[in-house]
C-alpha cells in the first residue's frame, strides 16, 4: 500500500520509522509499511459466506456457511501460532466476518496474545450492540467497504439498501469509539465517485480512506475490462492525491492510501520531483523502505478451509493447510519454488519490470494480476501505467 496523505502531505518522515528500528513488532500501525523484517501481516478469510452479492468479489462469496471453515479450535490454534511467529497484525475478512457469531471471541483472543485485531467488513450488520462489543475487545481498525454513493454502491454490492446499511454501521462505531475507515475498489464505473467519497470523509468526520485497484481475481477476474486504461489510472490517482492535499490543507488530518498498484509509489515521487525535490527525495527514502509488493513475504492469507496464499487474491495456489502444517512453518519453507521467488522477486520478473529503475520501490506489482492476464506469473503488471520513459 502507498500512503498518499503520508507521502505527498508530508505526515510521515523517514525518521520516524528509524526511531522504532523498522522493526514490525515495535512500529505504529501506521508505519508498518516502513518495516525492515516485513513480519506478515495476515489476512484470515474465516468464512465465504456473506449477505451481499458484490460483482467484483475475490473470494467468490456465498450466501452460506461452508463446511470447510476452520473450527473457533483451529481459529485460536492459527492465532497461537502467528503470535508466536511475531506477526503483527491479524485481518478478519470474508467473506463477511461478521456472520461468524465467534467472530468477538477469536478477535478478543488475538488481542489477548498481543496482536493488533483488524476486521474488513460490508459494514452492513454492525450494530450499535456489536459496535460496543468490537471496542471492549480492544479491536484496532474496522475497514468498511463503499465502492460509491448510494446507487453505485447498491448496483456494485448486488443488494438494495447495502449504502445506507454501511453508513448506519459506520456510525455504530463511531459513537461507540472504534477508529472506522473505508475501503474503495477503483474500475471506470465508479471513478467519478471518488470527489463524493472524500466528502464522506469531510461530513461523517471518517479518519481514513484506502482506495484499491482492481485485481483480476474471483468474480473480479471477469473484469478484466472494466479496468482503468493506464492514462485513467494516471488521472484518478491525480484526483486521489489532489483531494488529500485539500483535505490537508483545510486542516483535516485525513490518512489516505491506495493499494495493489505498488506504481503508485514512483508516480507520488515524481509528481514530488516537479512540485518539492526536496520532499522528493524524503518520499523515495520512504519508499525504498515499503519495497513495493509484499506478497508472500509481508501479506499472506489463510482461506475459511485453511489453505495458505501468498495472499487473498492467490486462491488458485496453495502453499499447504495450517490442519496440517503451522502457517509459521509453511510461511518459512523455501522448498518451494513460487515461496521462494517471493521472498525476493526481483530475479524473476520479465519483460519492462526486469530494467524498470524502480523495481526496487515497486518489487515487481502484482504477480497474480499478470498471471491472469498473460499465463506468466513473472511477466509485467498489465495494469503499471509508468510510461517507458518514466521506468527508463
Amino acid at each position: 500500500m502507498i500512503g498518499i496523505s503520508k507521502l505527498y502531505c508530508g505526515t510521515v518522515e523517514p525518521s520516524d520509522a528509524l526511531r522504532y528500528n523498522r522493526m514490525s513488532s515495535s512500529l505504529p500501525s501506521h508505519l508498518l509499511q516502513f518495516s525492515s523484517d516485513k513480519k506478515p501481516v495476515v489476512v484470515w478469510n474465516m468464512t465465504r459466506q456473506c449477505n451481499l452479492r458484490c460483482v467484483h468479489c475475490y473470494a467468490h462469496a456465498k450466501d452460506h456457511a461452508s463446511p470447510d471453515d476452520l473450527t473457533t479450535a483451529e481459529g485460536k490454534a492459527l492465532i497461537d501460532d502467528l503470535a508466536a511467529f511475531g506477526s503483527p497484525v491479524i485481518l478478519f475478512s470474508g467473506g463477511e466476518p461478521l456472520v461468524r457469531k465467534d467472530l468477538p471471541e477469536l478477535a478478543d483472543y488475538a488481542v489477548q496474545k498481543g496482536m493488533r485485531a483488524v476486521i474488513s467488513t460490508n459494514g452492513t450488520l454492525i450494530t450499535a450492540e456489536i459496535a460496543r462489543t468490537l471496542k471492549a475487545i480492544g479491536l484496532s481498525y474496522v475497514g468498511i467497504s463503499l465502492d460509491g454513493m448510494e446507487e453505485i454502491n447498491d448496483r456494485f454490492r448486488g443488494v438494495k439498501g447495502a449504502y445506507q446499511s454501511a453508513l448506519s454501521g459506520i456510525r455504530n462505531c463511531q459513537d461507540a469509539g472504534i477508529k472506522v475507515g473505508l475501503r474503495f475498489t477503483i474500475n471506470k464505473f465508479n471513478s467519478g465517485e471518488i470527489p463524493s467519497i472524500f466528502k464522506l470523509l469531510e461530513t461523517m468526520n471518517i479518519p481514513r480512506a484506502c482506495f484499491y485497484h482492481l485485481v483480476y481475481a474471483g468474480r473480479g477476474s471477469k473484469l478484466v475490462e472494466e479496468d482503468s486504461t493506464r492514462e485513467e489510472t494516471r488521472v484518478i490517482v491525480d484526483m486521489i492525491m489532489d483531494e488529500t492535499k485539500r483535505l490537508h490543507d483545510l486542516g483535516l488530518s485525513k490518512e489516505i492510501l491506495t493499494v495493489d498498484n505498488h506504481a503508485d509509489g514512483p508516480y507520488v515521487y515524481l509528481r514530488l520531483l516537479r512540485e518539492n525535490p526536496e520532499r522528493a527525495r524524503e518520499v523515495l527514502e520512504l519508499l525504498k523502505m515499503n519495497e513495493g509488493n509484499s506478497s508472500g513475504r509481508g501479506i499472506g492469507c489463510v482461506s475459511w478451509d485453511g489453505q495458505v496464499h501468498a495472499d487473498q487474491f492467490w486462491r488458485h495456489y496453495s502453499f499447504g493447510n495450517i490442519r496440517e502444517r503451522r502457517f509459521s512453518e509453511i510461511w518459512s519453507d523455501l522448498s518451494n519454488p513460487l515461496m521462494m521467488r517471493l521472498k525476493d522477486k526481483k530475479p524473476f520478473v520479465k519483460g519492462r519490470c526486469a530494467t524498470c529503475r524502480w523495481l526496487d520501490v515497486c518489487g515487481g506489482n502484482f504477480r497474480v494480476r499478470a498471471e491472469a492476464v498473460t499465463g506468466d506469473v513473472w511477466a509485467p503488471d498489465p495494469a503499471c501505467y509508468l510510461t517507458d520513459a518514466e521506468i527508463s
